[in-house]
């Protein structure tokens, strides 16, 4: 039965195979050329810098501002708009910072982690209340009170 098949459209095997192969190199070159778009963009996403200007997905233009594991927060508009999104929202570079700016900016450094050594607390003296009476120094105005309460209305 499956020789009647392949053997009719002209009554030999070559034509069905040529045909199976050319749809194997179709799908390989497809398969190829989206595996190479896919590396790019993640080799573009992953050499972000600050001050790169960049264009989402969504289509929203702004300069990177902060750079954080998988977000990345942006500023728009003559306002300085702030918007956090995510590395994969990022379709592409439109100006990286080094052709900008001459060299790239400096990275954005998260703060190191200090060691505080034990500190050894002191008792205040306690002021009496005669004491506190006495800090207090109370000067009189030359402005008489009534003019004060109209220039605060």
């Amino acid at each position: 039965m499956y020789g009647n098949i392949l053997f009719a459209a002209g009554g030999s095997i070559i034509p069905t195979i040529l045909m199976i192969g050319l749809v194997v190199v179709v799908f390989f070159f497809m398969f190829r050329s989206q595996k190479k778009q896919e590396k790019q963009a993640n080799d573009m996403r992953n050499n972000l810098q600050i001050g790169d200007e960049i264009t989402t997905i969504g289509g929203i233009i702004g300069e990177i501002v902060r750079i954080k594991d998988e977000t990345v927060t942006i500023e728009t508009g003559k306002d300085r708009t702030k918007i956090r999104v995510l590395r994969s929202a990022i379709r592409s570079v439109d100006v990286h910072a080094s052709d900008k700016y001459g060299t790239a900016p400096a990275k954005e450094v998260e703060p190191k982690e200090v060691k505080v050594e034990a500190v050894q607390a002191t008792k205040k003296k306690k002021k009496k209340k005669s004491d506190v009476a006495e800090d207090i120094v109370v000067e009189p105005t030359e402005a008489p009170v009534e003019e004060v309460k109209e220039e605060n209305n």
